[in-house]
């Protein structure tokens, strides 16, 4: 069996289920403005960084992009008073943290969260759990959907991108691990994401083992369950 070198775990809508949270975060800062979140915003609010969801609600409200530190500081809180308050694991995710503790492979958290909800989501619903380091939105130059977050991650772990496997949610966070070059697993949650070379799709982490993780690495076609 083809082991990982690492496994690269992705935070909101994957580990946790705060997806949710920052929807109704996106929602109640948007209403604010005057717009109401609809289905055509999902794709500029599901897995996207702060700055690029703040950006979009200005976008949509027709708002001065003076606006953008403001309304991205509020996004912030607003996620941070939430996801304080207490966030859900997703179905298996503890089983998976402790598999890979147990079998000795090396895991990281690669969110695109800001660093702030990050640890406040490791000292609370990932609190016990044993990454070898996380990475916040505040990592990197650029977050997801671009590579560098993964890039980051495997060069921390001092491997190759192609031999790690990354555990999406989201198309943004897909995209940013099928760009670094890992193998990428993915679990959707609110948004569907597209099938491609790479990337092995299973219907939650329920269904995830070290055995699942360790075939992602020997099908670069796209696979599913």
């Amino acid at each position: 069996m083809t082991t990982p070198a690492a496994v690269l775990l992705d935070m909101d809508g994957t580990l946790v289920d705060t997806e949710v949270l920052w929807w109704e975060t996106a929602d109640e800062i948007a209403a604010g403005l005057g717009h109401r979140l609809s289905e055509a915003d999902a794709p500029e609010v599901v897995g996207r960084a702060v700055a690029d969801t703040a950006a979009h609600l200005i976008e949509v409200t027709g708002g001065p992009a003076a606006a953008l530190p403001g309304v991205a500081a509020e996004l912030t809180a607003s996620f941070f008073r939430k996801v304080d308050a207490g966030a859900p694991l997703r179905p298996g995710a503890a089983a998976l943290l402790t598999a890979l503790e147990r079998s000795r492979v090396p895991f990281a958290l690669v969110s695109a969260s800001p660093r702030s909800v990050v640890d406040a989501v490791v000292a609370g619903s990932l609190a016990g759990a044993c990454f070898a380091f996380t990475l916040s939105a505040d990592d990197t130059v650029r977050t997801k959907p671009h590579p560098d977050p993964y890039m980051a991650a495997a060069a921390r772990f001092g491997v190759p991108a192609s031999a790690c496997v990354a555990v999406e949610d989201s198309p943004d966070g897909t995209a940013s691990a099928h760009a670094a070059g890992c193998a990428v697993l993915v679990v959707p949650s609110l948004l569907p994401v597209e099938p491609a070379r790479g990337r092995t799709f299973a219907r939650s982490l329920e269904e995830v083992d070290l055995g699942v993780l360790s075939d992602c690495l020997r099908r670069p076609e796209a696979s599913g369950s």
